[in-house]
């Protein structure tokens, strides 16, 4: 698998969950960019070595972006998205708690996930401390569906120990 993330946090956690989930074979890039454009990279990722990996997910944030548009960019190329609205942080919060209650941006979650993780910086993420909390984050994702706030990365998460 691939995973082409929005950030340096979101390859933190999955390099983690690469740890638990052995013999996965699960490879995280970091590409700045729209969740559109992370979609693009992937299919060039493909294209480019066509016997290399099974699947490929692009590991986005909503923030600001017309999700819309990776959302169909996925469908019709067939790559995976694990979308997180607002923020990738939604996903980490519920490593601890439920959360349902709507979230203004990227800087709010922050501070309601520091709450949980005093320390917690991007790109500085110790998995460590959610690894035992995985199974309860992937229960509360799915039980929030669509909006705001919400996280696909449970799809993720349970493909990856699939394998």
């Amino acid at each position: 698998m691939l995973a082409v993330c929005c950030g340096q946090t979101e390859q933190a956690y999955l390099d983690g969950l690469k740890r638990l989930s052995k013999p996965v074979t699960l490879r995280s890039i970091v590409k700045v960019g729209s969740p559109a454009q992370l979609v693009r990279h992937a299919v060039k990722l493909r294209e480019k070595d066509r016997d290399g990996f099974d699947e490929y997910w692009c590991v986005v944030d909503v923030d600001d972006f017309d999700i819309d548009e990776a959302v169909a960019e996925a469908e019709s190329t067939g790559i995976s998205l694990a979308v997180s609205n607002p923020c990738f942080e939604v996903w980490l919060i519920l490593h601890f708690a439920d959360c349902t209650a709507g979230i203004s941006g990227p800087k709010a979650a922050v501070e309601r996930l520091r709450k949980y993780l005093p320390k917690y910086a991007k790109g500085a993420l110790d998995f460590t401390v959610l690894a035992e909390r995985v199974d309860r984050a992937v229960e509360r994702a799915k039980a929030l569906g669509a909006g705001n706030p919400s996280s696909d990365m449970w799809r993720l998460v349970e493909v990856v120990r699939k394998h």
